[in-house]
């Protein structure tokens, strides 16, 4: 996009707006800012590469952002707009004025009618280079004023996480763009659940942008997203929506969501129950037996080596009693050297171990790739008996072949 076409024709500027929605209740809760350049022939172009391009000088792109934002912010108070409204900024333009100019410019508006604590700052920083601890000063001080921060492209960055807490970022919008066409991308999907981790720690609320299909739209709930934003749900357009406009829709989308998430724990919890009777009837078999423990988990492997792949047991501090008992083909065979080991740094470990011990019932992991083999597997652990606990790998073929386990 040709930069002078954009300021000689700078009157055709406008802002366009693309609503996000609540998951609590289902409607409009905002509009973030986007810039257009309407054309001749009345088609609205994005202004994004304008913004995007290194090569065109500074000066030429806060006078176009000027114009977007200070329309966008009386069409928004004339029309008594009640939610969210989110700027788009570099933290590199930004800080060129150390952020004084468009404090000063919010302020103006404020006395309009603006409500400041409605105010989202929607910060793109992975290209500033300039002081990083300035930056982070001049968003708590934006924040004293009631402004929220949102720091956007997440998800298609995982490399700002180490610095998101120096923010203080109220809202973390993150990109859905690669589900689109890889929804089995298992590494991104791990880098978004632990956003979502990250977010809960924090106290921010996440935002998950470029929803073009429903799955995308039912991960994003699944993980914990407060707000959606995508083309799924609306386009951008010069107009503002009624907010109830998807009331409905997101409605039934969210009972959907509800009952497959219902079915595939009830599977869960359903499977864990047949596998501790399984294993407690296995068991009284075959202590009759043996007293090695190892020789009485290759026995028990026996039985289930049509659902796991692994077998050992701990110490209720997670030291390894026992040797792996590891399928290998069709045959059973005694890894000795893991004997002695420790899993107590394993995320849940000493949880899970609490609560067989309170419940002397067992439990069921949530998937998560082994580290041998990098499979989707989940783990079963039983209460043995004496502080002991057994531990059952699940494979991967088992998992896909029973409804609800691993999906």
């Amino acid at each position: 996009m040709d930069a002078l076409e954009i300021l000689t024709n700078i009157e055709n500027v406008i802002p366009y707006f693309q609503p996000i929605f609540s998951a609590d209740e289902h409607k409009i809760v905002g509009y973030e800012v986007l810039g257009r350049l309407m054309t001749g022939d009345g088609v609205a172009e994005s202004l994004g590469p304008f913004f995007g391009d290194e090569e065109i000088p500074e000066e030429y792109k806060l006078e176009v952002d000027e114009r977007v934002t200070r329309l966008a912010l009386e069409k928004f108070i004339e029309e008594n707009q009640e939610g969210y409204i989110f700027l788009n900024r570099d933290a590199r333009l930004l800080m060129l004025d150390h952020g004084e100019s468009f404090l000063e410019l919010l302020l103006e508006y404020e006395k309009k009618g603006l409500d400041l604590n409605l105010t989202v700052i929607e910060l793109s920083e992975k290209s500033f280079v300039g002081d990083f601890d300035q930056l982070v000063h001049l968003l708590l001080y934006y924040k004293t004023y009631g402004i929220k921060i949102a720091i956007d492209n997440i998800g298609g960055n995982s490399g700002q996480l180490d610095r998101l807490s120096h923010y203080s970022p109220d809202i973390l919008k993150v990109d859905l763009y690669q589900l689109r066409n890889d929804a089995g991308n298992k590494v991104y999907k791990d880098i978004l659940y632990s956003l979502s981790m990250l977010a809960r720690k924090i106290g921010a609320s996440l935002l998950f942008e470029n929803i073009e299909i429903n799955y995308q739209l039912q991960f994003a709930w699944l993980n914990g997203g407060r707000y959606y934003q995508g083309f799924y749900l609306k386009h951008p357009s010069d107009t503002f929506l009624k907010p109830d406009v998807l009331k409905e829709k997101l409605k039934e989308k969210c009972q959907d969501y509800i009952r497959y998430e219902k079915k595939h724990l009830e599977a869960g919890y359903e499977f864990a129950e047949v596998l501790h009777k399984e294993i407690s009837q296995t068991l009284m078999l075959t202590k009759k037996q043996t007293v090695d423990y190892d020789d009485l988990l290759f026995e028990i492997a026996k039985h289930f080596t049509d659902k796991c792949f692994r077998l050992y047991m701990c110490d209720e501090n997670g030291f390894q009693v026992t040797s792996n008992v590891v399928k290998s083909g069709d045959k059973w065979m005694i890894e000795p050297n893991y004997k002695g080991k420790n899993w107590s740094w394993r995320p849940y470990f000493l949880e899970h171990i609490i609560r067989m011990r309170i419940d002397k019932k067992g439990l069921l992991s949530d998937i998560y790739s082994d580290i041998d083999s990098g499979e989707s597997i989940r783990t079963y652990s039983y209460p043995f008996g004496n502080g002991l606990y057994l531990f059952m790998d699940l494979s991967y073929e088992f998992l896909f072949e029973e409804e609800g386990l691993l999906f």
